[in-house]
Protein backbone atom coordinates (compact mmCIF):
# COMPACT_ATOMS: atom_id res chain seq x y z
CA UNK A 1 0.00 0.00 0.00
CA UNK A 2 1.17 3.49 -0.80
CA UNK A 3 1.97 5.94 1.96
CA UNK A 4 -1.35 7.17 3.49
CA UNK A 5 -2.57 10.73 2.80
CA UNK A 6 -1.37 13.64 4.89
CA UNK A 7 -2.62 13.78 8.51
CA UNK A 8 -3.75 10.14 8.41
CA UNK A 9 -2.62 8.02 11.35
CA UNK A 10 -3.03 4.24 11.49
CA UNK A 11 -2.95 1.53 14.14
CA UNK A 12 -4.13 -2.05 14.58
CA UNK A 13 -6.87 -2.65 17.14
CA UNK A 14 -7.12 -5.56 19.59
CA UNK A 15 -8.88 -7.69 16.97
CA UNK A 16 -6.10 -7.21 14.43
CA UNK A 17 -8.10 -4.84 12.24
CA UNK A 18 -6.43 -1.69 10.84
CA UNK A 19 -7.90 1.62 11.97
CA UNK A 20 -7.34 4.99 10.33
CA UNK A 21 -7.91 8.48 11.70
CA UNK A 22 -7.40 11.97 10.38
CA UNK A 23 -5.58 13.88 13.09
CA UNK A 24 -4.66 17.56 12.86
CA UNK A 25 -3.59 19.86 15.67
CA UNK A 26 -6.58 21.87 16.91
CA UNK A 27 -9.13 19.64 15.12
CA UNK A 28 -11.28 16.76 16.26
CA UNK A 29 -9.93 13.30 15.50
CA UNK A 30 -12.06 11.81 12.68
CA UNK A 31 -12.28 8.03 12.01
CA UNK A 32 -11.97 7.07 8.32
CA UNK A 33 -13.61 3.97 6.79
CA UNK A 34 -12.01 1.46 4.43
CA UNK A 35 -8.42 1.53 3.26
CA UNK A 36 -6.35 4.56 2.27
CA UNK A 37 -6.83 5.74 -1.32
CA UNK A 38 -10.04 3.74 -1.79
CA UNK A 39 -13.09 5.76 -3.02
CA UNK A 40 -14.90 5.31 0.31
CA UNK A 41 -11.83 6.36 2.27
CA UNK A 42 -11.02 9.40 0.11
CA UNK A 43 -14.59 10.72 0.24
CA UNK A 44 -14.55 10.62 4.03
CA UNK A 45 -11.02 12.06 4.06
CA UNK A 46 -11.98 15.06 1.91
CA UNK A 47 -15.09 15.72 4.01
CA UNK A 48 -12.99 15.62 7.18
CA UNK A 49 -10.46 18.08 5.74
CA UNK A 50 -13.18 20.64 5.04
CA UNK A 51 -14.72 20.26 8.48
CA UNK A 52 -14.59 22.90 11.20
CA UNK A 53 -11.80 22.82 13.80
CA UNK A 54 -12.60 21.81 17.34
CA UNK A 55 -12.17 24.69 19.76
CA UNK A 56 -9.33 23.97 22.14
CA UNK A 57 -10.63 23.37 25.64
CA UNK A 58 -14.28 23.14 24.52
CA UNK A 59 -14.65 19.54 25.66
CA UNK A 60 -13.53 20.51 29.16
CA UNK A 61 -15.77 23.54 29.66
CA UNK A 62 -19.29 23.72 31.01
CA UNK A 63 -21.55 26.41 29.54
CA UNK A 64 -22.13 29.36 31.85
CA UNK A 65 -18.92 28.91 33.85
CA UNK A 66 -16.00 31.32 34.22
CA UNK A 67 -13.91 28.75 32.39
CA UNK A 68 -16.26 28.79 29.37
CA UNK A 69 -16.37 32.60 29.38
CA UNK A 70 -12.57 32.82 29.25
CA UNK A 71 -12.34 30.26 26.43
CA UNK A 72 -14.88 32.31 24.46
CA UNK A 73 -13.05 35.54 25.21
CA UNK A 74 -9.78 34.17 23.81
CA UNK A 75 -11.55 33.56 20.47
CA UNK A 76 -13.25 36.95 20.33
CA UNK A 77 -11.82 39.93 18.45
CA UNK A 78 -11.87 41.96 21.67
CA UNK A 79 -8.93 39.74 22.69
CA UNK A 80 -7.38 38.72 19.35
CA UNK A 81 -6.95 42.34 18.24
CA UNK A 82 -4.94 43.26 21.33
CA UNK A 83 -1.19 43.71 21.06
CA UNK A 84 0.71 40.42 21.57
CA UNK A 85 2.29 41.74 24.76
CA UNK A 86 -1.14 42.66 26.15
CA UNK A 87 -2.52 39.24 25.19
CA UNK A 88 0.31 37.56 27.09
CA UNK A 89 -0.30 39.71 30.17
CA UNK A 90 -4.06 39.10 30.10
CA UNK A 91 -3.62 35.35 29.60
CA UNK A 92 -1.28 35.16 32.57
CA UNK A 93 -3.95 36.79 34.78
CA UNK A 94 -6.96 34.96 33.38
CA UNK A 95 -5.35 31.52 33.48
CA UNK A 96 -4.63 31.99 37.18
CA UNK A 97 -8.19 33.26 37.65
CA UNK A 98 -9.86 30.28 35.99
CA UNK A 99 -7.51 27.81 37.64
CA UNK A 100 -8.89 29.00 40.98
CA UNK A 101 -12.49 29.81 40.02
CA UNK A 102 -13.12 28.25 36.58
CA UNK A 103 -16.00 25.96 37.63
CA UNK A 104 -17.99 28.77 39.23
CA UNK A 105 -20.91 30.38 37.40
CA UNK A 106 -20.02 33.60 35.58
CA UNK A 107 -23.51 34.95 36.24
CA UNK A 108 -23.07 34.66 40.02
CA UNK A 109 -19.85 36.68 40.15
CA UNK A 110 -20.47 39.83 42.17
CA UNK A 111 -18.66 43.13 42.64
CA UNK A 112 -17.72 42.28 46.23
CA UNK A 113 -16.09 39.03 45.09
CA UNK A 114 -13.80 40.94 42.74
CA UNK A 115 -12.96 43.52 45.41
CA UNK A 116 -11.87 40.77 47.80
CA UNK A 117 -9.64 39.22 45.12
CA UNK A 118 -8.23 42.62 44.19
CA UNK A 119 -7.24 43.37 47.78
CA UNK A 120 -4.99 40.31 47.75
CA UNK A 121 -2.87 41.83 44.98
CA UNK A 122 0.11 44.11 45.39
CA UNK A 123 1.00 47.32 43.57
CA UNK A 124 1.23 46.83 39.80
CA UNK A 125 -0.32 43.37 40.01
CA UNK A 126 -3.58 44.90 41.25
CA UNK A 127 -3.86 47.31 38.34
CA UNK A 128 -2.88 44.73 35.71
CA UNK A 129 -5.21 42.10 37.20
CA UNK A 130 -8.12 44.53 37.10
CA UNK A 131 -7.46 45.48 33.47
CA UNK A 132 -7.71 41.84 32.39
CA UNK A 133 -10.84 41.19 34.45
CA UNK A 134 -12.57 44.32 33.16
CA UNK A 135 -11.87 43.30 29.57
CA UNK A 136 -13.31 39.84 30.24
CA UNK A 137 -16.42 41.25 31.95
CA UNK A 138 -17.05 43.69 29.10
CA UNK A 139 -16.97 40.75 26.68
CA UNK A 140 -19.43 38.81 28.87
CA UNK A 141 -21.91 41.70 28.89
CA UNK A 142 -21.65 42.23 25.12
CA UNK A 143 -22.25 38.52 24.50
CA UNK A 144 -25.18 38.33 26.92
CA UNK A 145 -23.45 36.07 29.44
CA UNK A 146 -24.19 38.70 32.07
CA UNK A 147 -26.70 41.53 32.35
CA UNK A 148 -24.27 43.80 34.20
CA UNK A 149 -20.53 44.43 34.58
CA UNK A 150 -19.45 43.81 38.20
CA UNK A 151 -16.00 45.30 37.54
CA UNK A 152 -17.14 48.55 35.93
CA UNK A 153 -16.89 50.81 38.99
CA UNK A 154 -13.94 49.10 40.69
CA UNK A 155 -10.63 50.92 40.88
CA UNK A 156 -7.25 49.44 41.73
CA UNK A 157 -6.49 49.99 45.40
CA UNK A 158 -2.92 51.13 44.77
CA UNK A 159 -2.40 54.56 43.29
CA UNK A 160 1.10 54.82 41.94
CA UNK A 161 3.08 56.77 39.39
CA UNK A 162 4.10 53.46 37.84
CA UNK A 163 7.68 52.88 36.72
CA UNK A 164 10.25 55.13 38.29
CA UNK A 165 11.19 58.02 36.00
CA UNK A 166 14.94 58.48 35.69
CA UNK A 167 16.42 61.69 37.06
CA UNK A 168 19.29 63.49 35.35
CA UNK A 169 21.61 62.32 38.13
CA UNK A 170 20.63 58.70 37.49
CA UNK A 171 21.19 59.07 33.76
CA UNK A 172 24.66 60.48 34.41
CA UNK A 173 25.41 57.66 36.88
CA UNK A 174 24.53 55.05 34.25
CA UNK A 175 26.67 56.79 31.64
CA UNK A 176 29.67 56.91 33.99
CA UNK A 177 29.42 53.13 34.45
CA UNK A 178 28.80 52.27 30.78
CA UNK A 179 30.96 53.97 28.18
CA UNK A 180 29.80 55.38 24.80
CA UNK A 181 30.91 52.29 22.85
CA UNK A 182 29.00 49.75 24.98
CA UNK A 183 25.68 48.12 24.13
CA UNK A 184 24.34 49.37 27.46
CA UNK A 185 24.99 53.00 26.47
CA UNK A 186 23.43 52.44 23.05
CA UNK A 187 20.34 50.94 24.71
CA UNK A 188 19.98 53.87 27.11
CA UNK A 189 20.47 56.44 24.34
CA UNK A 190 17.91 54.81 22.04
CA UNK A 191 15.34 54.64 24.82
CA UNK A 192 15.98 58.18 26.04
CA UNK A 193 16.19 60.00 22.72
CA UNK A 194 13.31 58.24 20.96
CA UNK A 195 10.91 57.89 23.91
CA UNK A 196 9.83 54.44 22.72
CA UNK A 197 9.00 51.18 24.48
CA UNK A 198 11.50 48.33 24.72
CA UNK A 199 9.64 46.27 22.08
CA UNK A 200 10.06 49.08 19.52
CA UNK A 201 13.65 49.96 20.40
CA UNK A 202 14.96 46.40 19.95
CA UNK A 203 13.60 46.33 16.37
CA UNK A 204 15.27 49.58 15.28
CA UNK A 205 17.91 49.30 12.55
CA UNK A 206 19.72 51.47 10.06
CA UNK A 207 17.11 50.57 7.45
CA UNK A 208 14.65 52.66 9.47
CA UNK A 209 16.82 55.77 9.34
CA UNK A 210 16.32 58.26 6.51
CA UNK A 211 16.83 62.01 6.12
CA UNK A 212 17.99 62.43 9.69
CA UNK A 213 14.99 60.69 11.24
CA UNK A 214 14.06 57.19 12.35
CA UNK A 215 10.75 55.61 11.33
CA UNK A 216 8.89 53.63 13.98
CA UNK A 217 5.73 51.56 13.81
CA UNK A 218 4.79 50.96 17.42
CA UNK A 219 4.23 47.29 18.15
CA UNK A 220 1.64 47.88 20.85
CA UNK A 221 -0.61 50.43 19.13
CA UNK A 222 0.34 50.28 15.45
CA UNK A 223 1.03 54.03 15.51
CA UNK A 224 3.51 55.16 12.85
CA UNK A 225 6.04 57.82 13.86
CA UNK A 226 8.97 59.62 12.26
CA UNK A 227 11.31 60.86 15.00
CA UNK A 228 14.18 63.26 14.23
CA UNK A 229 17.49 61.84 15.44
CA UNK A 230 19.10 63.85 18.23
CA UNK A 231 22.83 64.61 17.72
CA UNK A 232 23.70 62.60 20.84
CA UNK A 233 21.89 59.55 19.46
CA UNK A 234 23.49 60.03 16.04
CA UNK A 235 26.93 60.02 17.64
CA UNK A 236 26.29 56.81 19.58
CA UNK A 237 24.79 55.03 16.55
CA UNK A 238 27.92 55.96 14.60
CA UNK A 239 29.96 53.81 16.99
CA UNK A 240 27.89 50.68 16.23
CA UNK A 241 29.03 48.24 13.50
CA UNK A 242 26.74 48.34 10.48
CA UNK A 243 26.69 44.58 9.85
CA UNK A 244 23.46 43.69 11.67
CA UNK A 245 19.77 44.14 10.90
CA UNK A 246 19.08 45.68 14.33
CA UNK A 247 21.15 48.25 16.17
CA UNK A 248 20.92 46.31 19.43
CA UNK A 249 22.13 42.71 19.44
CA UNK A 250 22.76 40.04 22.04
CA UNK A 251 26.17 38.65 22.97
CA UNK A 252 25.56 36.13 20.16
CA UNK A 253 25.04 38.99 17.67
CA UNK A 254 21.34 38.27 17.28
CA UNK A 255 18.33 40.55 17.78
CA UNK A 256 16.95 40.77 21.31
CA UNK A 257 13.60 39.41 22.38
CA UNK A 258 11.57 41.76 24.60
CA UNK A 259 12.13 39.66 27.73
CA UNK A 260 15.79 39.08 26.85
CA UNK A 261 16.36 42.82 26.52
CA UNK A 262 14.63 43.46 29.85
CA UNK A 263 16.96 41.00 31.55
CA UNK A 264 19.99 42.52 29.83
CA UNK A 265 19.10 46.10 30.74
CA UNK A 266 18.08 45.13 34.26
CA UNK A 267 21.57 43.73 34.77
CA UNK A 268 23.22 46.89 33.39
CA UNK A 269 21.13 49.08 35.71
CA UNK A 270 22.15 46.92 38.67
CA UNK A 271 25.81 47.22 37.68
CA UNK A 272 25.43 50.99 37.82
CA UNK A 273 23.77 50.81 41.27
CA UNK A 274 20.37 51.81 39.85
CA UNK A 275 18.12 49.01 41.08
CA UNK A 276 15.12 51.36 41.07
CA UNK A 277 15.49 52.16 37.35
CA UNK A 278 14.10 50.33 34.32
CA UNK A 279 13.89 50.63 30.55
CA UNK A 280 10.33 51.97 30.68
CA UNK A 281 11.41 54.63 33.13
CA UNK A 282 13.52 56.17 30.33
CA UNK A 283 10.37 56.62 28.24
CA UNK A 284 8.99 58.70 31.09
CA UNK A 285 12.29 60.57 31.42
CA UNK A 286 12.16 61.40 27.72
CA UNK A 287 8.68 62.90 28.14
CA UNK A 288 9.87 64.82 31.19
CA UNK A 289 12.79 66.30 29.28
CA UNK A 290 10.50 67.42 26.49
CA UNK A 291 8.17 69.06 29.00
CA UNK A 292 11.06 70.84 30.70
CA UNK A 293 12.08 72.17 27.29
CA UNK A 294 8.66 73.79 27.01
CA UNK A 295 7.03 71.31 24.60
CA UNK A 296 3.26 71.10 24.57
CA UNK A 297 1.40 67.89 25.35
CA UNK A 298 0.68 67.42 21.65
CA UNK A 299 4.35 67.93 20.75
CA UNK A 300 5.40 65.35 23.33
CA UNK A 301 2.81 62.88 22.05
CA UNK A 302 4.20 63.29 18.52
CA UNK A 303 7.44 61.75 19.83
CA UNK A 304 6.15 59.17 22.32
CA UNK A 305 3.16 58.14 20.19
CA UNK A 306 0.66 58.32 23.05
CA UNK A 307 -2.94 58.38 21.83
CA UNK A 308 -4.41 59.44 25.18
CA UNK A 309 -3.01 62.84 26.14
CA UNK A 310 -3.89 62.29 29.79
CA UNK A 311 -1.10 59.70 29.94
CA UNK A 312 1.40 62.25 28.63
CA UNK A 313 0.14 64.79 31.16
CA UNK A 314 0.68 62.23 33.93
CA UNK A 315 4.24 61.60 32.78
CA UNK A 316 5.09 65.31 32.67
CA UNK A 317 3.15 66.59 35.67
CA UNK A 318 6.24 67.13 37.83
CA UNK A 319 8.17 68.89 35.08
CA UNK A 320 5.25 71.20 34.32
CA UNK A 321 4.88 72.11 37.99
CA UNK A 322 8.53 73.10 38.33
CA UNK A 323 8.55 75.09 35.08
CA UNK A 324 5.34 76.94 35.92
CA UNK A 325 6.45 77.63 39.49
CA UNK A 326 9.70 79.17 38.29
CA UNK A 327 7.84 81.30 35.76
CA UNK A 328 5.41 82.44 38.45
CA UNK A 329 8.20 83.40 40.84
CA UNK A 330 10.04 85.26 38.11
CA UNK A 331 6.99 87.49 37.62
CA UNK A 332 7.04 88.52 41.29
CA UNK A 333 10.61 89.80 41.20
CA UNK A 334 11.07 93.53 41.19
CA UNK A 335 13.08 95.00 38.29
Amino acid sequence: MRHPPKYVHAFTDQHGRPRFYLRRKGYKKVPLPGLPWSPEFMTAYENALTGHPAQIGSSRTKPGTINAAIVGYYRDQSFTTLAPSTQRAYRWTLERFRQEHGEKRIGLLQRQHLIVLLREKKQFAARNWLKAIKSLMKFCVELGLRADDPAASIKAKVKTDGHHSWSEQEIEQFQRRHGPETKARLALTLLLYTGQRRGDVIRMGRQHIRDGAIAVRQQKTGTELVIPIHPTLEEIIGKVPADHLTLLTTQYERPFTASGFSNFFRGKCNEAGLQQCSAHGLRKAAARRLAEAGCSVHEIASITGHIGLHEVARYTKGADQVRLARAAMAKTRTP
